[in-house]
C-alpha cells in the first residue's frame, strides 16, 4: 500500500514556481527546488513527473495566477483598450510585491541551452499563441473599421508583444513600475489613428 503524501502538492508547485522564476529553467537546479518545496527528490518525481512536468506544471499555475490580466484584456471593448490593458497589466505584473521580478517564461527562455530546447518551445509556443490571440482581435478591429485601412493586425500584435517582453526583462533587471508604466504610455502613442 502506498504511503500518503505528506505535502500539499499545491502549496509545493506554488514555492517550485517562485524558484523557477528566480532562477529560469536551467538555473533551478533539483536542490534548489526539493529545499524550496520541502520535499525529497523520490517524492518530486512521484507527485510531479520529472522537473520538466514540474516545470510544465509551474507554467500553468503562473498563467493561471499571474497572467489572468491578459484574458480580461483580450475582452476590451476597443484595439486600443486591449493593447492598452496589457501593457499595463505587463508592467503592474512584472514588478509586483511578493514574487521575483520580470516574467517566468521571459526569464526562463533567455537562458535556455539545447538541452532544454522542448522547454524552450513550449515557452515559444505559449508565447505565439498570446501573439496571435492578439493578431485576431485586431484582425476584428480592422474588420469592424476600428483601425485604419493600411494597419497590419499581425505587426499591431507583434510590436505589443516585443514591448512587453522588453518590460519584463527591463522589470528582472530592477526597473520601477512607474518606468515601465511610462514606457506603456510612450507605446501607446505610436498606436494607429
Amino acid at each position: 500500500m502506498a504511503r500518503p503524501r505528506e505535502f500539499c502538492i499545491d502549496q509545493a508547485l506554488f514555492k517550485a514556481l517562485n524558484v523557477f522564476w528566480r532562477h529560469g529553467f536551467e538555473g533551478a537546479s533539483l536542490t534548489d527546488l526539493t529545499e524550496a518545496m520541502g520535499i525529497t527528490r523520490p517524492s518530486l518525481y512521484a507527485a510531479y513527473g520529472n522537473k520538466e512536468e514540474l516545470f510544465r506544471k509551474a507554467l500553468d499555475l503562473y498563467d493561471e495566477t499571474y497572467m489572468g490580466f491578459t484574458q480580461e484584456a483580450l475582452k476590451k471593448p476597443t484595439a486600443r483598450a486591449v493593447a492598452e490593458s496589457l501593457l499595463m497589466g505587463f508592467a503592474e505584473a512584472a514588478t509586483a510585491v511578493g514574487h521575483p521580478p520580470g516574467c517566468l517564461g521571459t526569464n526562463s527562455v533567455l537562458v535556455c541551452s539545447e538541452a532544454s530546447e522542448p522547454i524552450r518551445e513550449e515557452l515559444m509556443r505559449r508565447r505565439a499563441s498570446l501573439e496571435a490571440t492578439l493578431r485576431r482581435r485586431f484582425e476584428k478591429a480592422k474588420a469592424a473599421g476600428e483601425l485604419p485601412p493600411e494597419s497590419h493586425p499581425g505587426d499591431l500584435a507583434r510590436f505589443i508583444m516585443t514591448t512587453v517582453h522588453g518590460m519584463s526583462i527591463q522589470a528582472a533587471g530592477g526597473v520601477t513600475r512607474q518606468s515601465l508604466l511610462r514606457v506603456a504610455d510612450m507605446a501607446l502613442k505610436a498606436w494607429p489613428d
